[in-house]
């Protein structure tokens, strides 16, 4: 199978923190033995971003990124350099954070994705608040939420009533110890019914083989600038590409074929930097 075309831009998902405001009973983090980490030396970190060859689109995560104590100053600067800022969030940041935020990426907006956990949230003001934003941020918003056996039958409702407001809704499939949950035959058949995970048509996609530009055009930074060409390659600790603060960093050149039978990499999948059909 061929390569898909070079990306023209590129990717990074920068986990900046693991700081997080709530506990969810399903969050992959919730075991870290520290949830009080987050990236220190912004300036550094700004000049290995702004320093990398190429356009690119900073994907700014977490933990919860907004609890970052420098979270707005990394995006103005970001956004000064001329780079595409997106967000996952959820949300639970004031008013004043996120106009600010909306405000600073105007010039070249990227995504907001909004993490709905309705452990904490209530979805009726989640909404309001998405509505409040959406113009101001040029309507690149979605709301994601993860597909809890609990959450599974309210999905189909939530999903109408953000549709209806013209929201993009998508659903997370819960993984447990690294993998998606069994899910029953009638909970996979919902599950599809939301368009899988994250609408990609899948519970748990797998593309072994096919050549993918994560490594080249799209990476994993977490908080102290370690890189991974991938979350499957972060999550098993393989593929390391090294430390982006380190003036040796560099990427790869060409699309590699995908080693994991499990990706749950949207970016690549959503993005034209794998064949996935």
């Amino acid at each position: 199978m061929s390569a898909t075309p070079y990306p023209l831009e590129g990717v990074v998902s920068w986990n900046m923190n693991t700081t997080c405001n709530y506990r969810c009973s399903y969050c992959t983090q919730r075991f870290k033995d520290s949830r009080k980490q987050w990236a220190r030396d912004l300036p550094r970190f700004i000049e290995a971003f702004t320093s990398l060859p190429g356009d690119w689109e900073i994907k700014l995560s977490g933990g919860e990124p907004l609890r970052h104590p420098g979270f707005s100053e990394a995006v103005a600067a970001l956004a000064a350099a001329g780079m595409r800022v997106s967000v996952v969030t959820n949300l639970s940041a004031s008013r004043e954070i996120l106009a600010r935020f909306a405000a600073d990426t105007a010039e070249r907006p990227g995504l907001l994705s909004a993490s709905l956990h309705l452990e904490y949230a209530d979805p009726v003001a989640f909404l309001d608040t998405l509505r409040w934003l959406a113009p101001q941020y040029a309507g690149r918003v979605c709301v994601t939420a993860v597909a809890t056996r609990d959450n599974l039958p309210r999905l189909p409702g939530l999903s109408a009533m953000f549709e209806e407001a013209g929201i993009r809704f998508k659903v997370q499939p819960e993984k447990q110890d690294r993998e998606v949950i069994a899910y029953t035959a009638a909970e996979q058949d919902a599950l599809l019914a939301l368009g899988g995970h994250n609408h990609t048509g899948r519970i748990a996609p797998d593309f072994f083989g096919r050549p993918c530009w994560a490594g080249a055009r799209y990476f994993i930074v977490d908080h102290l600038g370690e890189a991974w060409r991938c979350y499957p390659a972060r999550r098993y600790r393989k593929e390391y590409l090294g430390s982006i603060l380190s003036p040796d960093f560099s990427l790869a050149f060409e699309a590699r074929p995908c080693p994991y039978r499990y990706c749950n990499c949207t970016v690549p999948q959503q993005r034209g930097m794998m064949p996935t059909h």
